[in-house]
């Protein structure tokens, strides 16, 4: 009878014990009260779901389609739109560097079957929305502001990055090394041991180009530096007025990608495994790997057959091993299989030295046209996109050039750096004329002119390095801050006109990316974030604005900044969240539109402060 009695009351506390655990999230959620001086914040941030974005019925249809309560969603007059939060959870701090899409915890909760031998597991996975971490991301312990650029491409804070064994494994190689509160990098790398200045100078005397200078007269400005490690190689382009996408994986060489970003030179987490790469057809003028440990032969050449995809017409790949391997067998055997296949590929040796090999592309389609009937790899189908990249398969083919730069025996593009500002020639893909182009350029020189005007009192000389533009259209807002001492990643939405290409053929870097799923890169990684009508698409698509405002902040460095430039309405909505960011208001102005539209264009710039978790708690309490 007492078993009974017992059972009978765990019965009964059943739904008090439920109706307790939903009040205490709804507190969570609205009043910040779990985040006192008490320290527990760290314990109940760690949530899954966006359980934000689903209170206010912010959710995507099946579809993609948006409903009738979204459409208006950013002009609602009443209701819960007019909240206005006081606080986000904190992340857990042992989750100080997420990175959502591609998280190893998310594969292993979510079993994802996924082929380790074609580096599946190192591509984008991305959570649903109900399993997204809606938290902001808190910096590690002691966090400084980064040390400012130049710098910074010799060393960083050991504090942002406390992450030393690469320093150990890579002792022999000059990778880097722990000095006292600093990580600093002597410039080399698994192949230049005496330095990756030294290393450039050599490529570009094999070449034959003048003044050991690899930008060839400004005919070599794109590189893709695949494999990078720590981005040295890219680092040390710089001077010569040559820009690297530096990519790596988060493999097991952790943090690599990190350190690069946070140094200050260009770099994106990438892998070349299934997916192509996220940049169109011939975007670079030179591919570069320094004994990479990428398997150039599987799967009947696929990945070299990406490479040849994203080099230009007379592009260049310099591919590099150890001296020590030059008697070494399998060695031998991988360089006459390349050799092999590259020559079906139309490519021929522009120089060789030692373990230094340069291979170069066609100029025209003569030779693949030449090849005999049934050669291998084939050309790729007329059917295929060539610069269709976010999601789609590689594919073990050819890309012919396309009959103007067949004609034209190359990619007509004029050296840099006039090529910034010289009409591209696949401006014609996109219809769009000279005058438009040029238009373009006046009218963002204008806008971030006005931008550095409304900044001036918040920066500093140096302090802004690496900027984002998340919807650069044809890259003039980079092109305009073309004598700053920053860099730019430009953005292109995957489901809009794929203007990236021209944006490349102006001497710039970016990437294809869909706002309504995380980046590929470390949290605090980003000075700068600008942000035009990035949240007007998102409500078009249905995704919800609080998770891109939770990633922008994931991006931004402390005492970074954003630039939003939206509708009135957009402007309204965001500010609801500034305090719950940890969010100061720098500027709210109206853009300079001769619209008389009520919802009008406004402009938004707003500085992330520091703050560390503890000060989250206080702030919270």
């Amino acid at each position: 009878m007492t078993k009974g009695k017992d059972g009978g009351q765990k019965n009964y506390l059943v739904p008090w014990l439920c109706a307790l655990v939903l009040f205490l999230g709804f507190l969570v959620l609205y009043d910040g009260s779990f985040f006192g001086s008490n320290g527990q914040h760290a314990t109940f941030a760690f949530e899954y779901g966006s359980r934000i974005s689903r209170s206010i019925g912010w959710s995507g249809d099946d579809n993609g389609e948006t409903s009738k309560s979204e459409e208006s969603f950013f002009t609602q007059a009443d209701g819960e739109g007019n909240l206005i939060h006081k606080s986000f959870p904190v992340c857990d701090d042992r989750h100080s560097e997420l990175i959502p899409c591609l998280d190893r915890n998310f594969i292993y909760q979510t079993r994802l079957k996924l082929d380790l031998s074609l580096m599946e597991h190192y591509e984008r996975h991305c959570p649903q929305p109900e399993r997204r971490y809606n938290c902001l991301i808190p910096p590690p312990h002691a966090y400084k502001v980064p040390i400012k650029w130049p710098k910074s491409r010799d060393e960083v804070w050991k504090a942002n990055i406390p992450h030393t064994h690469l320093a150990h494994e890579k002792s022999d190689q000059n990778w880097m090394a722990v000095k006292g509160e600093n990580i600093v990098f002597p410039g080399g790398g698994t192949h230049f041991h005496y330095g990756a200045d030294k290393y450039i100078a050599h490529l570009a005397d094999m070449l034959n180009f003048p003044n050991s200078n690899l930008n060839n007269e400004g005919r070599i400005r794109t590189v893709l530096d695949v494999g990078c490690g720590v981005a040295s190689f890219g680092g040390y382009l710089l001077s010569s007025d040559i820009i690297a996408m530096s990519l790596a994986p988060n493999d097991v060489h952790q943090n690599q990608i990190q350190f690069a970003l946070e140094r200050g030179i260009p770099a994106y987490l990438g892998v070349l495994g299934t997916k192509r790469l996220p940049y169109p057809s011939r975007s670079f003028e030179f591919a570069h790997c320094s004994r990479c440990r990428i398997d150039w032969l599987q799967r009947d050449g696929i990945l070299l057959l990406e490479l040849d995809r994203l080099l230009r017409p007379g592009g260049y790949f310099a591919y590099s091993s150890p001296e020590a391997y030059a008697q070494d067998e399998e060695d031998l055997r991988i360089w006459k299989e390349m050799s092999a296949l590259v020559e079906r590929m139309c490519w021929k040796i522009a120089a060789k030295k030692n373990q230094t090999v340069v291979w170069v592309k066609p100029l025209t389609n003569d030779c693949y046209l030449k090849r005999a009937p049934g050669t291998q790899p084939p050309l790729c189908k007329s059917s295929d996109d060539p610069d269709a990249v976010w999601g789609v398969p590689m594919e073990a083919c050819i890309t012919p050039y396309s009959e103007q730069n067949h004609r034209d025996e190359g990619s007509g593009l004029a050296p840099w750096p006039s090529r910034l500002t010289a009409a591209p020639p696949r401006l014609a893909d996109f219809g769009i004329s000279t005058d438009t182009f040029e238009k373009d350029m006046e009218i963002w020189q204008q806008r971030v002119d006005r931008y550095w005007s409304l900044l001036s009192a918040k920066i500093q000389p140096n302090s802004l390095r690496n900027l984002m533009d998340m919807n650069a259209n044809m890259g003039s807002f980079a092109a305009a801050l073309r004598d700053e001492p920053l860099w730019v990643m430009n953005v292109v939405p995957e489901d809009g006109p794929n203007t990236l290409k021209i944006i490349y053929d102006r001497g710039l870097i970016g990437t294809v990316h869909d706002w309504c799923e995380s980046f590929s890169t470390y949290p605090r990684t980003y000075d700068l974030l600008h942000a035009w009508t990035v949240f007007t698409d998102m409500e078009k698509k249905g995704c919800s604005p609080e998770d891109l405002l939770i990633e922008m902040d994931r991006l931004l460095r402390p005492t970074g900044f954003v630039i939003i430039r939206d509708r009135k309405s957009v402007i309204e909505f965001i500010k609801k969240y500034l305090t719950a960011l940890h969010w100061e208001l720098v500027a709210d102005v109206e853009a300079e539109s001769n619209s008389d539209s009520e919802d009008k264009e406004m402009v938004l710039l707003v500085q992330k402060q520091m703050w560390l978790i503890d000060e989250s708690a206080k702030d919270s309490a």
